[in-house]
């Protein structure tokens, strides 16, 4: 839920729960990073570990603690933050200032959109079933456990979705403050044993094993970047705590307790080369082992239940800014608006994480998926910061958040690069997602547009109804409001009405829904309402991305504008079909289009409009 919707809290309690959902899928990365350093040949010598732990702690330095955390957090869209958000303050921006780029801006936030998809998958998979592989460890007998165990606590895991997480969410950020402790504990007392480890924060150690070996280098970095992914998470949950608590929960726990668990990976690397099969674990002493399994395992399903949530935000966002058709969304608590159920979402996800676990059947064959998605991104995001920050007015700040954006996106870059190198061996998977959504994506755009461009062809203009047919019509008693896609317009539903009744309501009103680039609109600000004619109103309903379009809520303040309705008061919408494909959209994006169209929610329901005050008419078109 926003922070906009929900009552002051204190700084230490915001700051405790965005450990538990911000940095649930960060905070999970060293079950697996190291480890896939040294997963494809690199051998487990000194100067090896060094250089690995020298690269991924400057890559953690420089893309998470300067980028996301110190310049990212600063571009927030009215108080929320995420790829959409992003692209809609950038396409605000550059309509103003660059017009010729809104297309593109609007093209990168689609493709960032369709990879978050791609890695949403992916992030559950992995985290659940790294964990449990600790049992292999603990317990060798149970190996065999791993995949059934992994599968029923994902099924559980998505079939309480909709029953919402607000009780268990309270629990969240305790488990994780726990859970970074342990991190920062473990990785300590390795350290003690080994402090020659502290060498790798130089980073001439990375710098002279990537001249000495440059394509072992460029092999490496797709491995370190698994220490980064979730990174655009600090991002996303901006809305939901504000960028103080966020940063707070960074630098004074999240950051320390990742990089000392790291470097205490490396010191018992460098003391016994052979524990390389599976560092996180064999940290832990054997006594504290089966605590450690079950504390990774909570610790890896808060990750999952952040990347679920933020699928579900993410869904709701593009349906409200026109990338999606509208979609049945449950809402699972009375009081935080932010916590939704979309049962499509959580199926597909369902299905796809189930698949990608019995598939690849290990955390190490994953990891060769994972990174293209979350470093492709990555690269838009930074590149949507610096359209941005170009209107920055203050212009010595601009210089210096464009220098340091242009650094992190060269390696940024070199990070998608080297995560290309794993397309055969799964690398594909979340491009081939991303791909499949980037279609359904820009296909329901598209043919949105031609939708509406098509009823403007046919529709009368207000002004013309208003002059030449409104005044020769018969009125009767009742008021009738007509749901018109376009302020301008007379919608067809009440030409239909004339056609068979040849009479109009004595009062009218044309109301139309505004999606604005803004997370939030006031209550103040939601209606516009203007007199056309005795008796004839167009009234402009106005939401954010981030808000329910209730209209039913909306009209009850019709009052202040001397408006009120009458307890009879009967909503005209339309169910648009469309019933064959002449060329305008080519014939498979047509069909893909009229497929999403026949899954579309109604109008009706997704306004949240009395079903007993209603009438619905079909209307059809050809694209």
């Amino acid at each position: 839920m926003s922070n906009h919707s929900q009552p002051k809290q204190s700084l230490g309690i915001l700051t405790l729960t965005a450990l538990g959902i911000v940095y649930g899928d960060i905070g999970t990365s060293p079950l697996y990073a190291f480890r896939e350093a040294f997963a494809h040949g690199l051998q487990p010598t000194e100067e090896n570990v060094l250089a690995s732990l020298s690269a991924l702690f400057w890559a953690i330095m420089l893309i998470i603690s300067l980028k996301y955390v110190w310049i990212v957090l600063r571009f927030d869209n009215k108080g929320e933050g995420g790829v959409l958000a992003l692209q809609a303050l950038a396409q605000r921006h550059s309509r103003r200032t660059w017009p010729k780029l809104t297309k593109p801006v609007a093209m990168l936030g689609i493709i960032a959109a369709a990879l978050f998809y791609g890695d949403s998958v992916l992030t559950p998979a992995i985290s659940v079933l790294s964990a449990v592989e600790g049992i292999s460890v603990a317990t060798p007998q149970f190996e065999h456990w791993i995949l059934p165990l992994t599968v029923g606590i994902l099924l559980s895991l998505f079939l309480i979705q909709r029953y919402g997480t607000a009780k268990v969410g309270r629990l969240f950020g305790p488990i994780t403050l726990v859970w970074f402790s342990t991190l920062a504990i473990l990785g300590i007392a390795s350290i003690l044993q080994t402090p020659s480890v502290l060498q790798a924060l130089n980073p001439i150690y990375a710098l002279e094993f990537s001249w000495a070996h440059p394509l072992a280098a460029f092999a490496l970095l797709s491995a370190i970047f698994l220490a980064l992914t979730g990174g655009e998470a600090l991002y996303a949950d901006m809305g939901h705590f504000g960028a103080k608590p966020i940063r707070i929960a960074w630098y004074s726990l999240v950051c320390p307790a990742l990089i000392l668990n790291y470097l205490g990976q490396g010191a018992l690397i460098l003391r016994e080369p052979s524990a390389i099969s599976n560092p996180f674990y064999l940290l832990a002493p054997d006594s504290f082992l089966v605590i450690l399994v079950i504390l990774a395992t909570m610790a890896t399903v808060i990750a999952s239940q952040a990347t679920i949530s933020g699928a579900y935000s993410l869904t709701f966002q593009a349906i409200r800014l026109g990338y999606l058709p509208r979609m049945r969304i449950q809402h699972t608590s009375d009081t935080a608006q932010g916590q939704i159920y979309i049962a499509a979402i959580n199926w597909i996800m369902l299905a796809a994480v189930i698949w990608l676990v019995l598939d690849f059947g290990s955390s190490s064959d994953l990891a060769a998926a994972y990174g293209i998605a979350v470093s492709g991104t990555m690269v838009i995001t930074s590149l949507l910061v610096l359209i941005v920050a170009l209107t920055r007015s203050n212009q010595r700040l601009r210089k210096l958040i464009m220098a340091a954006v242009l650094i992190c996106l060269g390696f940024e870059i070199v990070f998608f690069s080297a995560n290309l190198t794993k397309f055969t061996q799964g690398g594909w998977i979340p491009l081939v997602i991303g791909v499949l959504i980037f279609t359904l994506l820009s296909t329901w755009k598209k043919g949105s547009a031609l939708v509406i461009e098509q009823r403007r062809k046919i529709n009368m203009t207000v002004r013309k109804f208003i002059n030449e047919i409104y005044p020769t019509i018969t009125r009767i008693p009742g008021t009738a409001i007509y749901l018109s896609s376009s302020a301008g317009l007379v919608p067809s539903r009440l030409f239909y009405n004339l056609k068979h009744y040849k009479v109009l309501h004595e009062q009218l009103i044309f109301l139309h829904v505004d999606n604005e680039e803004i997370p939030y609109v006031s209550e103040d600000e939601r209606l516009k309402v203007l007199g056309l004619a005795p008796g004839i109103y167009s009234i402009a309903a106005r939401f954010g991305f981030r808000e329910e379009p209730d209209l039913s809520k909306a009209l009850q303040q019709l009052p202040r504008y001397q408006l009120t309705l009458p307890e009879d008061v009967t909503f005209f919408v339309a169910r648009t079909s469309v019933v064959s494909c002449e060329g305008i959209l080519s014939r498979w994006r047509c069909t893909v289009f009229a497929w999403m169209m026949r899954q579309s929610e109604s109008a009706s329901t997704y306004f949240r409009l009395q079903p007993n005050q209603v009438v619905e008419l079909g209307t059809q078109v050809s694209l």
